[in-house]
């Protein structure tokens, strides 16, 4: 007998709440039940009414005639869905897509998170978690043809200028889905408005600077004065400033001193503690920062950048002191070695010194070069290669939210010729880049992106060598956490290694991110890949994606929060010097107030790294986009999340004792991915 028309299945669509998510075309939608029964296609619309518009939920009960081909007790396992008769807003953003068999009161849930474009069939499966191995194949081929409308959009480019190739490889073009929504916009926009307008205010005063005092005076409305200006010129903060600050990962145990660096033991006499350098060795002691990749930068005209060497001593008090430094790379008469003997301004001067080369290594390098261009490569590759229903995607996808946009405002404003890098470092951005470049032919995920590989390769992973080290001990219980969390979760899906082997979507996307880079046909050219020509074991699958994800949050949020608390005091981390490097003369008070930059420079690098250091998304484990959907793999994100509360705890108990605070990987403080 016919069925009747009275409704038996509802579909609900969730139009994404972002910029042009909504359409005016016509929606077409089929159903595919567990019995290998399907809809005809069918119009999803109402009369009169506006459907599919951004952020808004439209319920359809489908007619009984459009579904007489299912049974009553039809579960729904897949979907089908297209647009047609475009009109001005074609594209159509999903989120999610319900579908409610009233005979069962059952529901269906189909995790879309696409942009649903004209000419394009998709195919989604019940809960669109899946390898693309042993598919059905009209799921297959739309899982194809969607990868290749994806790798249209984000093509490979490189965005640095020709005379530096060996950098990183960008997308040519923002695709749409990777733009700010206007609400974020907004936010960063008036955020700029204010402090701009309070920082024009104290430019046109013209501040008068003629001791380090005076400086106070530049501190108004939203510019604090940062805690560290109180403690900036202690020789015991310098050394915190190694292994709780911006650049936390270039320190490493001595265990031979260079040729290039000529140290001798009766210099080094009265700050050893009555060691030798040999017993100092021995007892691993004696800690390094050679900030080499500075050495013959591009400078802007008369400005002035060292590439220097630090000498740091751990004394019984476990408390670590820096003890010499010497500014360039060559030794010689006109490069001297300077200590904490010197004169006390002198001294004072040769840490700034070293502190304006490590301010410009951690703005290209540290910050900018292995955080923000480094993981635009691992994002290119995901959604080039990866489909949105694939497990790997599904747990990459939430780290890269806004890193595209990002990157372009940060190249096209910051980076250009004339902006904020050009204005305000010694470098400016043609040194910017080409530092950057350095980096990168150097930069290996076995070496730099494995936190604990890293602490091993600068014999730094001992808390018995090295006891009081912040950054280590607190990234490394995230580090921890998250390898449980991604183990758990690639586990699920993976269930041997053969498994892995057939997987030719993730093959294919290590494959990209490995090979050489060809901006026409494909290839990141990431370096130290724990894979040789393929992935062949668990293990390597598991540290490429535990290195993105660490590194797009823990990673970023140890170098990108701290800004405002480290540059918001001048003479700390100047962004440029104006005087000569010093040779063999007494510094004064007044040498070190006229090397720093004038008012105007340093009101714009206290706005932006106040815009920067501000936390605008949620934090980690908790995602704006919730891709999972997974009940057992959603156990695994609520067992991350409650790890992460327990970690939070820790970290507010060792900052009881720390002085400064080290809360920067605070879980609560540290957003999923590099958007700002």
């Amino acid at each position: 007998m016919e069925r009747d028309n009275k409704p038996l299945f509802v579909v609900i669509t969730y139009t994404g709440n972002r910029d042009l998510a909504g359409t005016d075309a016509t929606v077409k939608l089929q159903l595919f039940d567990d019995r290998n029964n399907s809809t005809p296609p069918i119009d999803l619309s109402h009369t009169f009414v506006d459907d599919f518009e951004r952020g808004k939920i439209d319920t359809f009960k489908l007619r009984g005639q459009d579904t007489a081909q299912l049974s009553r007790t039809s579960k729904i396992t897949e979907l089908e869905l297209r647009i047609e008769n475009c009109g001005v807003l074609s594209d159509w953003y999903v989120d999610k897509v319900e579908v409610q068999n009233l005979e069962t009161n059952e529901t269906f849930l189909f995790p879309v998170f696409r942009w649903i474009r004209k000419g394009v069939v998709y195919r989604i499966q019940h809960l669109d978690t899946s390898l693309p191995q042993g598919q059905p194949k009209p799921v297959g081929d739309a899982r194809k043809a969607e990868l290749r409308v994806t790798r249209s959009l984000y093509e490979l480019d490189q965005k640095l200028p020709a005379q530096f190739p060996g950098g990183p490889c960008q997308v040519k073009k923002v695709p749409q889905e990777e733009h700010f929504q206007l609400e974020e916009m907004l936010t960063i926009g008036k955020q700029a408005i204010k402090l701009k307008k309070t920082a024009d205010y104290t430019k046109a005063l013209k501040l008068d600077i003629k001791c380090l005092d005076d400086i106070k005076k530049i501190y108004s409305g939203d510019f604090n004065i940062p805690e560290r200006a109180s403690f900036w010129r202690s020789d015991e903060y310098f050394a915190m400033q190694r292994v709780a600050g911006l650049n936390h990962s270039i320190i490493e145990l001595v265990t031979s001193i260079p040729s290039k660096f000529p140290v001798t033991d009766d210099l080094l006499q009265p700050f050893l503690e009555g060691l030798t350098l040999a017993q100092a060795l021995e007892k691993k002691r004696l800690f390094m920062c050679d900030l080499h990749l500075m050495d013959g930068l591009l400078l802007k005209e008369n400005r002035k950048l060292c590439a220097p060497i630090a000498l740091f001593f751990l004394n019984t008090k476990n408390t670590l002191r820096p003890v010499a430094i010497q500014l360039n790379q060559r030794p010689g008469i006109d490069n001297p070695i300077f200590t904490p003997g010197c004169p006390t301004w002198t001294w004072t001067l040769v840490k700034m010194w070293f502190n304006h080369a490590d301010a410009l290594y951690h703005q290209a390098l540290t910050h900018l070069g292995f955080t923000h261009l480094l993981m635009e490569g691992f994002s290119l590759a995901t959604h080039r290669q990866l489909s949105v229903s694939h497990p790997v995607f599904k747990i990459l996808a939430p780290h890269f939210l806004y890193l595209h946009a990002i990157n372009s405002l940060a190249l096209s404003e910051l980076l250009d010729d004339g902006g904020w890098v050009d204005k305000t470092t010694s470098y400016g951005n043609t040194g910017m880049y080409q530092l950057v470049e350095r980096g990168f032919q150097q930069w290996s995920v076995e070496q730099h992106g494995l936190l604990h590989n890293d602490l091993r390769r600068r014999g730094v992973d001992d808390p018995e060598v090295l006891p009081n080290y912040p950054y280590r001990d607190d990234a490394t219980l995230l580090y921890d956490a998250i390898s449980e969390y991604v183990n758990s979760y690639i586990d699920l899906y993976y269930k041997d290694n053969e498994t892995l082997q057939a997987d030719y979507e993730v093959q294919h996307w290590v494959k990209e991110l490995a090979e050489e880079r060809n901006f026409s046909e494909g290839g990141i050219g990431i370096l130290g890949l724990p894979v040789k020509g393929s992935l062949t074991s668990l293990d390597q699958l598991k540290d490429i994606v535990v290195c993105i994800i660490y590194t797009c949050s823990v990673g970023h949020a140890a170098t990108n929060f701290i800004q405002y608390d480290e540059y918001g005091f001048p003479p700390n981390y100047p962004l440029t010097l104006n005087k000569h490097m010093l040779k063999d003369f007494v510094a004064t008070e007044a040498d070190v107030v006229k090397a720093l930059p004038d008012i105007v420079s340093i009101m714009d690098s206290l706005t932006i790294t106040k815009i920067l250091s501000t936390k605008s998304t949620k934090s980690l484990g908790y995602f704006e986009v919730q891709f999972i959907y997974d009940p057992k793999a959603i156990a695994i994100v609520n067992s991350f999340r409650k790890r992460l509360e327990e970690i939070s705890e820790i970290i507010d108990k060792r900052n009881i004792e720390r002085h400064p605070s080290y809360n920067y990987l605070d879980p609560k403080y540290i957003p999923n991915a590099i958007s700002i």
